[in-house]
């Protein structure tokens, strides 16, 4: 294969030995040699090399994004998306709009709605859907996949009735004063409505999750950590359609799959384990909830909160429950990917692990959003990872700050803090709770605010620099699945791995320039798969 030279670039490797070049050769999908431009043509130019002029434009390693869940994203395409929608009004319209042509008895689906977002009151009521939708059952999912709106036909086609079981860490909320169902259901009660609705296609699916990759490659991303068997029929029928789109049909994107505990079993019987596949594919950790979301507070938090007298939030699993589940992925030699969102999760969590030797492939605790001092220094571990997801700052505040109090807001969102630590943190999107864009988590994480915002950070001391920035988006992404030997830096006999940027990011004057930067090329084992 010829080789490539991406050559007059303002190339930062991120790697400490030769931090800066502008020149990067490429053979085969690897790194072959990095330099100056003059020092690298002049070696490897010759007739039949391949010249890519980057035309002065900044260049870093490949973004990864550590924490996303692509087919929620692919989802997007195929279901009524809600994403930014400000008012309950226009959500209604939009579902009144769908419903008009979707015929009676189909299921009108939809997800991202973010009710504090709207300038007209709270989520829409259960007779506002069924207004809307009178002929077709609803299913909405709020954007954090944590709360769920129906109308009364989904319920009808539910079978619902008052004294009807509700799985563990589940809940139907109720009218208080009339005791019939709001419309709302929170986490796992969701099961009661999407166990009865009519799966999607295998084509339908597949043709969604392209649609995401080639969306998450022009957000300039080159490798993905996802979660997606609940949602794509499974562990086999997720593991083929990947395999189809990345391996057969060379797609590009190079995907991490967390598997879901509840499929361990399947994957023992396949022979499937963290670090099965190769470069483009491969499977990673088992994910498990420890906890809800702040939102529905059902995070679980070690003081109560402080709008809800006496409410902790919810534990999903007991701690004897937890320490089991914790076992089995271990049996398999298996990593965990544990969801910890309130800092008694995460103790819970710390607890359990603490109990256990490491595997070969490092432990993740997903979005420790709330922490505390004693909570930072035992995450700082070799063995363990803080995937963290900056843009949360822009969903959560500043309404968090009446669930939680001053007291506790310093340690919410303490990326700066982890680091300063020594934990190793990966910076991801869980699109598509946020954006898949990384320029956005970028500027959420050295702002601490919202871009349409102007003040100086909710939490100013847990901003963090562009550098560091950068590096939970791409080092810190590469550790998470123990393949900083393999991508994270631009080093000779790495993967060929680049996102190009219109600016240099370490050059602007103001940080909201991020906002109006674009991704001029993304590039993944030597091949630009996006350019603009």
């Amino acid at each position: 294969m010829a080789k490539t030279i991406f050559t007059n670039g303002k190339i930062y490797t991120l790697d400490k030995n030769q931090p800066f070049v502008e020149s990067v050769v490429v053979e085969n999908g690897n790194i072959l040699d990095l330099g100056a431009h003059e020092d690298m043509m002049l070696q490897w130019g010759r007739e039949g090399t391949k010249i890519v002029d980057l035309q002065e434009k900044m260049a870093t390693p490949g973004l990864i994004d550590s924490h996303m869940h692509l087919s929620g994203v692919a989802f997007q395409f195929l279901d009524l998306n809600l994403t930014g929608v400000t008012s309950k009004r226009e959500m209604i319209e939009k579902i009144r709009e769908r419903a008009n042509v979707t015929s009676p008895g189909k299921w009108l689906t939809g997800l991202g709605f973010d009710e504090n977002l709207f300038d007209d009151g709270e989520m829409p009521t259960i007779q506002e859907l069924d207004e809307a939708a009178p002929h077709c059952p609803v299913f909405i999912k709020r954007i954090c996949h944590h709360a769920f709106l129906v109308n009364s036909k989904a319920l009808e086609m539910a079978n619902y009735h008052p004294s009807m079981e509700v799985p563990t860490g589940g809940s139907i909320v109720l009218d208080p004063d009339t005791k019939k169902p709001t419309g709302l259901l929170l986490e796992s009660a969701s099961t009661l409505i999407t166990d009865r609705m009519p799966e999607k296609t295998y084509e339908e699916l597949k043709h969604g999750l392209s649609l995401a990759m080639e969306y998450a490659m022009k957000s300039g991303l080159t490798s993905i950590h996802t979660n997606d068997p609940r949602y794509l029929g499974g562990l086999d029928q997720t593991y083929k359609m990947y395999d189809e789109l990345l391996n057969q049909e060379r797609k590009g994107l190079r995907c991490n799959l967390l598997i879901d505990y509840p499929f361990l079993d399947r994957l023992k019987e396949t022979g499937m384990y963290a670090g099965y596949g190769n470069d483009t594919l491969q499977i990673g950790a088992v994910k498990i909830f420890a906890d809800g979301a702040f939102g529905g507070r059902t995070a679980l938090l070690s003081e109560p909160y402080l709008d809800a007298s006496g409410k902790y939030g919810e534990a999903m699993h007991d701690q004897e429950t937890l320490f089991q589940m914790v076992k089995e992925a271990r049996d398999h030699s298996m990593p965990v990917a544990i969801h910890t969102i309130g800092d008694q999760a995460v103790e819970n969590v710390l607890q359990v692990l603490e109990q256990f030797p490491s595997v070969k492939h490092r432990d993740r605790i997903i979005h420790v959003s709330l922490l505390r001092e004693d909570l930072i220094r035992r995450l700082a571990k070799p063995s363990l990872v803080a995937d963290i997801q900056p843009r949360f700052v822009v969903g959560d505040y500043p309404w968090v700050q009446d669930r939680l109090g001053k007291e506790r807001i310093k340690y919410l969102y303490a990326w700066k803090s982890l680091l300063s630590a020594g934990v190793m943190c990966a910076g991801g999107s869980d699109a598509p709770v946020e954006p898949v864009d990384p320029l956005l988590g970028i500027h959420a994480a050295v702002t601490q605010r919202h871009p349409r915002e102007t003040h100086n950070g909710w939490n100013e001391k847990e901003k963090l620099s562009m550098r560091e920035a950068l590096e939970v988006f791409t080092i810190g992404g590469a550790c998470a699945t123990n393949e900083e030997g393999r991508k994270g830096t631009i080093a000779p006999g790495k993967l060929a791995d680049m996102t190009v940027f219109s600016r240099d990011l370490f050059e602007i004057e103001h940080p909201d320039e991020l906002l109006d930067t674009e991704i001029e090329m993304t590039v993944i084992g030597g091949e630009i798969v996006y350019r603009k």
